[in-house]
């Protein structure tokens, strides 16, 4: 119970006071983290490169750009993959370089990515290459020379603008970045182009722009609590409201009338087939069952090829006696009546089966009495069968009434919600159902906005549980 019912109801209605959507997705800690790793490729400076060694220690060379030869050597790596960023000091290549061994294959490349890409290598001679004798925590590197076999680990991802700083940028290049934002003391984010800055807005979910960037967000957005505002949209939003209040009366009256007509026809069969004077009641009985015996989904598939315009089975006869082929599919009101007719034919059995159920419980004394009276079929119907049988089978319909109401498997294989409404600021369908209509907003043609989703999902549970509650206190004084 806590599992199934509480726990999602709950996770439900806390995502419908957020603006959780395609576009606010991570948190602002993620959000920060994309923004300052986003970068530029300075492909002017990239550098092809080899690793030379074995055992414990590794030399990284780097090539020169114009003729490929080594130009760049480290001092002797540990190559062990570690948390923090590892400065390491280059030096231009000498004579005892020139027996360096074999370089690395590309599989043992692989094997070393993720510690290779840790590694800021920073050539002499240029701006910042002094910086690379240990950094900022570092254990001992010295200079220029690296003759030791430690390098400096930095706390910092400093340097990443600094075309002397050289970062792997895959299993053949090393090159420089250019990163898009610097992070400052406040939290804001400053663009590197242009020195704009963006500061978190908790009411938007996003990194807004400040002075001549006003106006302007950073994209992607992060999850916040928007309140009630996911709820306001629903009932002050005219362009919202419009469909989601026709598609609400379309749900009521689709459920009341499947309940309706099902139980209708359910009932009549049943009474029927209770007529002892009929031949082959077993028969027509199993026959009768079929749609309920076929999977649900199978039938609705077979339904959607039969009411198909222009090969449909129907049609087909529709046009030979009277010689119009309906648009099924493309009209709104057809496509409501051929919804009711599929939900109709795949509920009556179920009705069936109770109400034959039920009127084996009715006694044959109250016939007979009521054949003594001079009652006819019909009175007994009236007066006898239907008042027996719909106060036992009150609760069922109430259920019913329920499932049909987030009858989305239907809509969904039959009509996907066509034909849609024009001009809404949502995509909406004239045959969608809310729960269906929950599903596009959430997953499909409106970008996926999640918190919305989770509103309208909570409202629909509110609205059955109240109905539900309703319909049986009425049937329950009904029938006292």
């Amino acid at each position: 119970m806590l599992l199934f019912i509480a726990f999602p109801l709950a996770y439900t209605t806390q995502i419908g006071f957020t603006n959780y959507s395609s576009a606010h997705l991570l948190s602002q800690e993620r959000v920060r983290e994309f923004l300052l790793d986003q970068h530029d490729t300075v492909l002017a400076s990239v550098r092809d490169y080899s690793v030379h060694g074995a055992g414990g220690e590794f030399r990284v060379v780097l090539r020169d750009p114009a003729n490929g030869t080594a130009q760049f050597v480290s001092p002797p790596l540990a190559l062990r993959q570690g948390s923090k960023p590892v400065d390491v000091a280059m030096q231009a290549t000498g004579p005892a370089d020139a027996t360096l061994g074999p370089p690395l294959t590309l599989k043992e490349l692989v094997e070393h990515r993720q510690a290779l890409a840790q590694l800021r290598l920073r050539l002499p001679g240029e701006s910042g290459g002094t910086a690379a004798t240990g950094g900022t925590g570092g254990t001992g590197g010295t200079g220029g020379t690296g003759g030791t076999g430690e390098t400096g680990e930095t706390g910092e991802t400093g340097g990443t603008g600094d075309a002397s700083t050289l970062r792997y940028l895959g299993l053949r290049e090393f090159g420089p970045i250019r990163p898009h934002f610097e992070e400052q003391a406040d939290g804001a984010l400053k663009r590197v182009a242009d020195g704009a800055l963006f500061r978190p807005d908790a009411s938007t979910g996003y990194y807004e722009g400040q002075g001549a960037a006003a106006g302007t967000h950073l994209a992607p957005g992060y999850k916040v609590m928007v309140g009630a505002q996911n709820y306001k949209r629903m009932l002050f939003d005219a362009e919202f409201r419009g469909p989601f209040l026709s598609i609400f009366g379309w749900t009521v009256v689709f459920s009341l009338l499947t309940v309706v007509f099902a139980t209708a026809i359910g009932m009549m069969l049943a009474v029927l087939l209770n007529w002892e004077d009929l031949r082959y009641r077993t028969t027509y009985r199993t026959l009768l069952f079929l749609p309920y015996a076929v999977p649900g989904f199978i039938s609705i598939l077979v339904f959607k090829g039969l009411f198909n315009q222009n090969f449909g089975e129907i049609n087909a006869i529709l046009d030979a006696l009277f010689g119009v082929r309906p648009a099924w599919f493309a009209d709104p009101s057809l496509a409501r009546t051929m919804l009711l007719i599929v939900n109709v034919w795949l509920g009556y059995p179920y009705v069936m089966i109770l109400c034959t159920g039920l009127l084996k419980a009715i006694p044959s004394d109250l016939y007979e009495a009521s054949a003594l009276a001079g009652a006819g079929p019909l009175t007994n119907f009236f007066k006898i069968t239907a008042p027996l049988i719909i106060k036992p089978l009150s609760p069922l319909l109430v259920s019913a009434f329920a499932f049909n109401f987030n009858n989305f498997v239907l809509i969904a294989l039959l009509t996907d919600g066509r034909p849609d409404y024009l001009s809404t600021k949502i995509p909406a369908g004239q045959t969608d159902i809310l729960v269906s209509y929950t599903y596009r907003i959430a997953f499909r043609d409106s970008g996926t906005d999640f918190g919305l989703a989770a509103a309208i999902s909570t409202l629909i549970f509110i609205l059955v549980a109240g109905m539900s509650l309703l319909n049986l206190r009425l049937m329950r004084n009904a029938n006292r």
